[in-house]
């Protein structure tokens, strides 16, 4: 059921969200000259997946986890995406296409050797990543791989339709810090 209001509201997103979308990539050719940021990211049973993002730091940055990465490499504009949420739109291609879900926990990278582990002893794993989540709209990000993993399996445990559209409804009224890069 929760598959079918993925796919639903992800291709409704991608159509009545193009223009935004082509808003924000064309801004974006000017402020990193290369506006969308693909990533290789855990996704369902450890499985391999290209994450796709609105680029908010400058090209080269190194590729870690949000939390360790320098706010320096931020764009003014990336600044704005991550508070705002808008560099997640692009992930409703990943929706579309099944590797995510609107609603699930937050696909981490594989070198995050702790929250692989963490995730993997409490069942994580077996749910699609999502966009959002129970940790996102609490403000648990990746350096506390242990409570984010906690906390994941518990939204997994819970989710309900109602606990479903709760998420989304409060990612988009501003639940949660977006990603908090630390200088």
């Amino acid at each position: 059921m929760l598959r079918m209001f993925d796919i639903l509201f992800s291709l409704l997103g991608l159509i009545f969200g193009a223009p935004l979308l082509l808003t924000i990539y064309l801004l974006g050719l000017f402020d990193t000259g290369a506006p969308l940021f693909r990533q290789v990211r855990v996704g369902r049973g450890q499985h391999a997946f290209t994450l796709v993002k609105f680029r908010t730091m400058r090209v080269g940055t190194a590729s870690v986890a949000s939390h360790l990465a320098d706010t320096a490499a931020i764009t003014r504009m990336g600044a704005f995406l991550r508070r705002s949420k808008l560099d997640e739109l692009p992930q409703l291609w990943n929706v579309l296409k099944g590797e995510m879900s609107l609603v699930g926990p937050r696909p981490g990278l594989f070198n995050q050797q702790e929250l692989l582990a963490a995730r993997q002893k409490h069942g994580v794993f077996a749910a699609r990543p999502g966009i959002t989540g129970l940790a996102q709209i609490s403000g648990i990000d990746m350096s506390t791989p242990e409570l984010l993993a906690q906390t994941d399996a518990r939204m997994l445990a819970d989710l309900t339709l109602t606990a479903y559209f709760r998420y989304i409804v409060q990612t988009v009224l501003g639940g949660g810090q977006g990603d908090a890069a630390k200088g």
